[in-house]
């Protein structure tokens, strides 16, 4: 029998509310026992975990792999590489791949090329046939071929009338929908968001108006349905709103927001270097403590990455550069920064936000230290202080917006099924 002891940790399990020293142990790839662990040896390999959290592992409900179609920028290995070293044991990555993910021929594309990866990859199918918004895909077929949710995620669904055909379906299929909230309109080319910076610019911006318009769409019909929607990305202090007073009346709504959105504004972005670009943008300061405040009060329901890939050359230019920042690596870090440090949540409750929240959207076994769950597992130091540098990341891709920033907390371990898939020293 193959059996891991890890000894000594802070074992932070959000299923059950758990902060505590204890152990854990790992029998076959599951958990077998977490708290008081009785003394095992001979063939019992141990690991001493003192000074360092155990937790279930991360997941990511909101990641671009690039795979197929795009692999120069980042592919299913490299990317759950990259998870891996951040901790993460489960990511699900957007359809906007090239083709699109909007058959189960192209799932078990993914599914296939994901069984030597170091992470569990949940493919997110294509709401619409090529993402162009006109008609929609086969649902139940593609949760069949292992679909965990849809979305049109980079482009939102354009008709009404077909989003809510689409949300019905889905509640009946248990899919969730990931709805990109944004008025494409409104958007207009704009590369950045509208106010002081990008008129000081001299660029198009993109009004928020964009955003809140969408969201407030979206739950209008999902509350009048009945039906469960998920809004990706919130950015900005009208969509917390409007998302929390959803919630007030009862509404099936859930939402995530990343960490570039509670710790960056778009005064990063009068250095016109296009790795503070994204979509949505970098906001104002009142966005940013909007953020943090939904945060607080529970009306963000997950922190996800929005891992975005691009080549270096592709970001070269300010003003043409497509928009997205990787994020896997510096997630949880930043999050320990600017979140659990300050006292704005506490760490079960971040743990809960990346790991127990997510995989219950997404209908995944994940998020638990219980007796049975699977072994996904990581183990960090809180205390650690350490500065991202981006040439050491693990992707193939360098476009993060938080190079040379010093950051606490770092990840030494990460388990998928018991099997180690990273380890910082590794890395020394």
């Amino acid at each position: 029998m193959n059996r891991l002891w890890i000894k000594q940790a802070r074992l932070i399990d959000p299923s059950s509310g758990t902060d505590q020293m204890g152990d854990l142990l790992v029998e076959n790839g599951v958990i077998a026992a977490a708290g008081t662990v009785p003394a095992h040896s001979g063939d019992c390999e141990t690991l001493d975990a003192t000074g360092l959290c155990l937790a279930p592992g991360l997941v990511d409900m909101h990641v671009h792999l690039r795979d197929p179609g795009f692999t120069h920028k980042e592919d299913i290995l490299t990317g759950c590489a990259a998870a891996a070293a951040g901790g993460f044991t489960a990511v699900a990555c957007m359809p906007n791949t090239k083709p699109a993910c909007d058959s189960p021929e192209v799932v078990a594309e993914i599914l296939g090329r994901a069984k030597a990866a170091k992470a569990r990859v949940c493919p997110v199918a294509a709401i619409t046939c090529g993402l162009r918004g006109e008609q929609r895909t086969n649902l139940a077929a593609l949760r069949e071929a292992g679909a965990v949710a849809v979305s049109d995620d980079g482009r939102p669904v354009p008709n009404n009338r077909l989003m809510l055909e689409t949300l019905r379906e889905a509640q009946e299929q248990g899919l969730c929908v990931i709805s990109h909230a944004e008025d494409l309109e409104i958007v207009d080319g704009g590369i950045m968001h509208k106010g002081r910076v990008s008129a000081q610019l001299g660029v198009k911006g993109i009004d928020r108006a964009s955003e809140d318009c969408n969201t407030a769409a979206v739950v209008a019909l999902a509350e009048s349905s009945g039906t469960r929607v998920h809004i990706a990305h919130v950015s900005t202090s009208g969509s917390v709103a409007l998302i929390r007073d959803a919630k007030r009346r009862g509404a099936q709504v859930t939402c995530e927001t990343g960490p570039h959105y509670f710790t960056l504004t778009d005064q990063k972005l009068l250095s016109r270097d296009a790795n503070f670009r994204m979509n949505p943008p970098l906001r104002e300061e009142s966005d940013r403590l909007a953020i943090l405040e939904g945060i607080a009060d529970g009306t963000i329901d997950c922190i996800a990455t929005d891992h975005a890939p691009h080549a270096k050359e592709e970001k070269a230019v300010f003003e043409t550069a497509p928009n997205g920042v990787i994020g896997l690596e510096t997630s949880l870090a930043l999050c320990l920064t600017h979140l659990v440090r300050p006292g704005i949540i506490p760490l079960v409750r971040l743990i809960e936000m990346m790991s127990l929240s997510p995989a219950r959207l997404l209908g995944i076994k994940a998020g638990t230290l219980q007796a049975g769950a699977p072994a996904d597992l990581v183990l960090f130091d809180p205390e650690e202080r350490w500065t991202v540098d981006r040439t050491r990341l693990h992707g193939k891709s360098e476009n993060t917006c938080f190079d040379r920033m010093e950051v606490t907390g770092r990840v030494k371990y990460t388990l998928l099924g018991g099997r180690f898939t990273y380890r910082q020293q590794d890395d020394d």
